[in-house]
């Protein structure tokens, strides 16, 4: 998969070793050409460009890329890259980098974002999902499907505790991914019990966050 990423800095470094750890074609844009040898990522193309250009795009071969990666630390420029990706050269998924939670809102389709992560959204999901039990917790949201990765650890007072995963009667719109127990992680079947602690995983529709807490929190 060829990836292109916007802003060569800590942050699209680290991703960009990343991706080539795992085998992609990662190229790196940043306007200031010192970050090619500032700890450069080895097996990476670098180009020195302002990526909200279209002449310097032109030059990336972004209509090529199958993933662009706006990474940059302002959330314009990131905003303006993601537009530029999706309409211009229509590359499939793009990924934005939210800097500032009050600028999260614009972070949709009608700017080309596919998917944005909010690093202080993410921080203090974490937080709330290593203190919650029997609460559920948003983890990310999926912005072209409009769904939700959700977590809920189960309480020992959990109507579900006890009872198999294919005798629940999920919401619509909501799938039970994994399951956490212990040191185990592993994809739920119909005859697998569901006991207190566990952390369920689900991808589910805003819509049913609610019935979703009703079904699996405290009695």
């Amino acid at each position: 998969m060829r990836v292109a990423i916007a802003g060569a800095g800590k942050v699209g470094r680290a991703i960009a070793r990343e991706l080539v750890g795992n085998g992609h074609d990662v190229l790196l844009i940043d306007r200031d050409g010192s970050l090619a040898g500032r700890g450069g990522v080895e097996g990476t193309t670098f180009i020195t460009a302002d990526a909200c250009e279209i002449s310097a795009l032109d030059e990336a071969g972004l209509a090529d890329c199958q993933v662009v990666v706006a990474a940059t630390g302002d959330d314009k420029v990131n905003l303006v890259i993601s537009l530029l990706a999706k309409t211009e050269y229509g590359v499939p998924r793009v990924v934005a980098r939210v800097n500032h939670p009050k600028n999260e809102w614009m972070f949709d389709e009608s700017w080309g974002v596919d998917v944005a992560v909010s690093t202080p959204r993410m921080l203090s999901a974490l937080v709330e999902e290593a203190v919650s039990v029997g609460d559920l917790v948003r983890l990310f949201t999926f912005r072209q499907g409009d769904a939700n990765l959700v977590e809920i650890t189960l309480s020992s007072d959990s109507p579900v505790v006890g009872h198999r995963v294919g005798d629940q009667n999920w919401p619509t719109d909501t799938a039970l991914v994994a399951i956490v127990r212990g040191p185990r992680v592993f994809a739920p079947s119909a005859d697998d019990p569901l006991d207190s602690g566990d952390e369920l995983l689900f991808v589910a529709s805003p819509d049913q966050e609610a019935e979703l807490q009703r079904l699996l929190g405290h009695l």
